[in-house]
């Protein structure tokens, strides 16, 4: 491994090379050793930028003073999990997985709305699955509370669409 002028360096060439072994083998790393040179490639998931840290600027002070170690912190609230309407009662289900669809058609108005009140039977919305559209009826009569799915959303088989009262 030897350049041009004869002086050891890295062959261009030969990293060409091993790349396209790494490439076609799918490998993820190859480990090349020639006397005292030592060549390794490897190749992974792009690296995401570390974060950065700022510290503060020489002789800055808060503008607050922490409170006394005696003082009594409350605790942080547990964040709200939501809540898994499926198990709802009134929760309307996906009977597959697909894309939902609120409307009939692009720019026409929804099927239902928070508030409207559907008869049993009733298309709340439309599942598209394999270009196929599926009308998704009302199970029962009853007040529509919850639109859980947004337009144009993937669901997923038993996934709670609409919530009905």
């Amino acid at each position: 491994m030897k350049d041009k002028n004869g002086a050891a360096g890295i062959d261009p060439e030969l990293v060409r090379e091993l790349a396209g072994i790494l490439k076609d083998s799918g490998l993820s790393e190859i480990e090349v050793e020639h006397g005292e040179l030592k060549l390794r490639l490897a190749r992974g998931a792009p690296v995401a930028a570390a974060p950065m840290a700022y510290a503060p600027a020489p002789g800055y002070a808060p503008a607050y003073a922490p409170a006394p170690a005696h003082v009594a912190h409350a605790p942080a609230p547990e964040p709200a999990k939501p809540a898994d309407l499926r198990a709802h009662p009134g929760a309307v289900l996906s009977p597959m997985v697909g894309t939902a669809y609120l409307s009939p058609e692009p720019g026409a108005s929804a099927f239902i709305k928070v508030g409207d009140t559907v008869s049993e039977g009733q298309t709340l919305l439309i599942v598209e699955a394999m270009k196929t559209f599926n009308p998704i009826p009302a199970p029962r009569a009853g007040k529509v509370t919850q639109i859980i799915v947004t337009d144009a959303q993937p669901v997923e088989f038993g996934e709670a669409l609409v919530v009905l009262e």
